[in-house]
């Protein structure tokens, strides 16, 4: 119900622009297979653009500690934004190297949610559809090793993978929606 303090949302109230939708789809659609067919340049640009956003976000951080300087604590969050800075800017520089530390990390995480997720629902097997979780578990920790183990290579192209399949489903997605406001 938090969109209700927001305004409420009916079908009907946007059904007419159901062409926009589908508009929207088709250009994420395109733009996931963009990103599919050439993974390097999708990884690079990935990264540029989250490095952007982190020096954007680490300049506010700074300028909203200086504003603060009342606060005893203020220091603390001109230090935050700092760091954002400095990591936006390595991102921005050296996106290559950036996107191997990402995607180490990234292979990190999955390898732990892997482990973790196998390891709940193994625990779950008195559950109805236990092996369903055991098998996300495996799926994900299987990626994580395979991140890890073809690291750094791996760093050219993941990123690139993952931004254009995250494309192509929301795509298919925002199609799908505008199709079904046209049925309405």
């Amino acid at each position: 119900m938090v969109f209700a303090t927001v305004g409420s949302f009916e079908p009907e109230d946007i059904r007419h622009r159901w062409g926009w939708f589908v508009a929207l789809g088709i250009l994420m659609l395109i733009a996931g297979l963009v990103a599919l067919s050439s993974l390097l340049f999708a990884t690079v640009a990935s990264v540029l653009v989250v490095g952007m956003m982190m020096i954007v976000s680490g300049v506010f951080e700074i300028i909203h500690g200086i504003q603060m300087t009342r606060w005893g604590r203020f220091f603390l969050w001109i230090v935050i934004g700092a760091f954002y800075v400095v990591a936006g800017l390595f991102a921005v520089v050296n996106p290559l190297l950036a996107s191997a530390a990402l995607t180490l990390l990234l292979g990190g995480f999955l390898l732990a949610a892997g482990i973790v997720r196998t390891a709940l629902g193994l625990q779950m097997r008195s559950g109805s559809h236990w092996g369903w979780i055991v098998l996300s578990g495996l799926i994900t920790l299987l990626l994580g090793v395979i991140i890890i183990v073809g690291w750094p290579v791996t760093s050219l192209f993941t990123l690139g993978i993952f931004l254009g399949v995250d494309l192509i489903l929301a795509g298919l997605s925002w199609l799908s929606l505008g199709l079904s406001f046209r049925r309405l």
